[in-house]
């Protein structure tokens, strides 16, 4: 059964550049855009949380939008960031991303509030009936201090069919078997986790919504595709290899490692907005060691 809405297998948590002084650098969004579309994305988050969406102005996230889109020009989806932990400011954040006409929008569990399982039916129920966007849910209780379970995103999934997918930030297998026991069978799960792209791969997610594809966006693509032709072992030996990497992004409060990472390939400034701070040079000197030794093993020269 096809997809009810397909945003691809690789979609990129968008960083956002930044300039010394704090103001985004829509030259460098364009520029980055484009670089992970030739390198794999298949999809563009904007003003996610990797996209520092705490501090972002509505008027900065229209201009986002529209650079992204100049840069995209149709060859990649592009979701926009839509959640909050107020359910009237969700449906606003929802209306203005069908107005901007973007392809779907992310959605997160309400954080800190922390509403019963009653209260997160309400919510998502509402910015569904408030949209005709597609609404991929992003379920990630270290930050929300909840756990959506998997009888609610299927309640929810069954009752609306604008609700597509489900980004899952939650290392617990059984509770990924069990999304796929009671979803329907076109509902997609995709990981929010890089490290556990393959192994929730293996129980049925459709791919990964990426902070790690910044860097090696190739690389996963070639992962997820080797694993759904049956390339099995391909798939592990790249999942082994680039582990290194998607641990050592996360040694730091995302995104301040990747942005660090960027810098050092020149493609953005090395700039985050409060209460963010940037890695020091040793944070650096541990990270561009991992990177360049995956780097390495991934050209056969270690």
């Amino acid at each position: 059964m096809a997809n009810r809405y397909d945003c691809g297998e690789v979609i990129t948590a968008m960083v956002t550049p930044m300039e010394k002084s704090g103001a985004i650098d829509y030259d460098k969004v364009e520029a980055l855009a484009e670089h992970l579309i030739n390198s794999g994305s298949d999809a563009l988050l904007v003003a996610g949380t990797t996209g520092e969406s705490p501090t972002l102005t509505n008027e900065e996230e229209i201009e986002l939008v529209n650079s992204v889109k100049r840069a995209v020009a149709n060859k990649a989806k592009i979701i926009l960031g839509a959640g909050s932990n107020s359910t009237a400011s969700a449906i606003e954040y929802s209306k203005f991303a069908q107005k901007e006409e973007v392809d779907a929008i992310l959605s997160v569990v309400p954080y800190y509030n922390k509403p019963n399982q009653r209260g997160m039916i309400e919510h998502f129920s509402k910015i569904a009936q408030s949209t005709d966007l597609p609404i991929i849910m992003y379920n990630i209780p270290g930050r929300t201090g909840v756990n959506m379970l998997p009888e609610t995103v299927a309640f929810l999934a069954e009752k609306f069919p604008n609700i597509v997918g489900l980004k899952q930030s939650f290392a617990d297998m059984d509770k990924v078997t069990e999304l796929k026991m009671l979803c329907p069978e076109n509902f997609v799960i995709y990981s929010g986790d890089d490290s556990l792209t393959l192994p929730m791969m293996s129980i049925g997610a459709h791919g990964v919504i990426s902070v790690a594809s910044h860097l090696f966006g190739s690389e996963i693509k070639s992962m997820i595709r080797n694993f759904k032709s049956g390339e099995y072992v391909a798939a592990r030996n790249m999942h082994k290899k680039l582990y290194p990497v998607f641990k050592a992004l996360f040694t730091a409060p995302n995104p301040t490692p990747v942005k660090a990472a960027l810098a050092h390939k020149g493609l953005i400034e090395d700039y985050v907005r409060l209460p963010l701070v940037t890695l020091t040079d040793a944070e650096k000197s541990e990270l561009f060691d991992v990177i360049d030794s995956v780097k390495a093993e991934l050209s056969g020269q270690d």
